[in-house]
């Protein structure tokens, strides 16, 4: 988990454009993304605050590497949530409905899709990338089954058992 990839990327903005707003530069920004450098908590909250936020310490369970694997694959739904939104959400919406249709003692967890997926893309967007057991718990009943393609799961997941390896960041 990156939390300055995080921010930028709720705040949809460019390396440049926080940097700016949080009064560093853009290099400095790169560094924390990287890994080449960790911001302090200090910074981490000057960051937030310059972006209309607020940080916040929060501690929970670590992410299971099943959690991790399934956080790798609704990070790549994002991103094509981001390039493809219409597509993407009337998939998600169908499968919604037959998910809902077949599991009738699923309602209260599959509202709280139907009302993210009524919602704006942020929302979906940050439950999609959201680490925290409320995401995680969402994530484990997805209406994004089919998103990807077969060679685009193939990908996230060769990526993923690279970064597990430690062979990619």
């Amino acid at each position: 988990m990156n939390v300055v990839k995080d921010l930028r990327d709720r705040c949809a903005l460019t390396q440049r454009e926080l940097a700016e707003k949080a009064r560093t530069s853009q290099p400095t920004i790169a560094a924390y993304e990287s890994g080449a450098k960790s911001p302090n908590l200090r910074t981490l909250e000057r960051m937030a605050r310059a972006v209309g936020l607020e940080a916040a310490v929060e501690f929970v369970p670590p992410l299971t590497r099943e959690d991790r694997r399934s956080l790798a694959l609704h990070r790549a739904i994002a991103e094509k949530l981001q390039t493809q939104p219409q597509p993407t959400l009337e998939r998600a919406r169908r499968n919604l409905e037959r998910m809902a249709s077949n599991n009738p003692g699923a309602t209260e967890i599959l509202a709280r899709w139907r009302g993210l997926l009524a919602g704006p893309l942020s929302q979906i967007l940050e439950v999609l990338r959201d680490p925290r057991p409320s995401a995680r718990e969402l994530r484990h009943v997805t209406p994004f089954a089919g998103v990807l393609s077969a060679p685009e799961r193939a990908e996230v997941y060769r990526r993923f058992a690279a970064a597990e390896r430690g062979e990619e960041r």
